[in-house]
Order: structure tokens, then sequence, then C-alpha cells
């Protein structure tokens, strides 16, 4: 495990991570990130084919039941 004190190394560049930003070390790292999220460069993975679902295979929920 790391030391707590040491300071881990932001994920894009790698500098030591400033508390203010954290993750990152600063605004310009972390608005990189971002970017990233956006143009989709980062995805999640999923397993699901939401083309190939079956109607059958659905739930749908009545507004009118109870829930709880």
């Amino acid at each position: 495990m790391t030391d707590p004190a040491t300071p881990l190394p932001c994920p894009v560049c790698g500098k030591p991570m400033v508390q203010a930003y954290r993750p990152f070390c600063s605004r310009r790292c972390a608005d990189i990130d971002l970017g990233r999220w956006f143009t989709g460069q980062y995805r999640v993975p999923a397993d699901n084919d939401f083309n190939d679902m079956d109607e059958n295979h659905t739930r749908r929920v009545d507004p009118d039941e109870e829930v709880g």
C-alpha cells in the first residue's frame, strides 16, 4: 500500500497530485481528462447489446403500482 504522505501521481501527466484538483495536479489536467470522456476516448465496458433485447425480457413499471 502507498504511504498516505506521498501524493499519488496525476493520471494525465504523472506529476504529484494537488489536493485542490484531486486526483489531478492542475485544472488543466482535469480538463484534459474531462475532454477525453466527452470525445469517447474513455469508455465504460458493457456486455449488453440493447439492440438484441427481446420485448419479453423487459419489465415495465406501472406508475400506479405501489412502490415499497
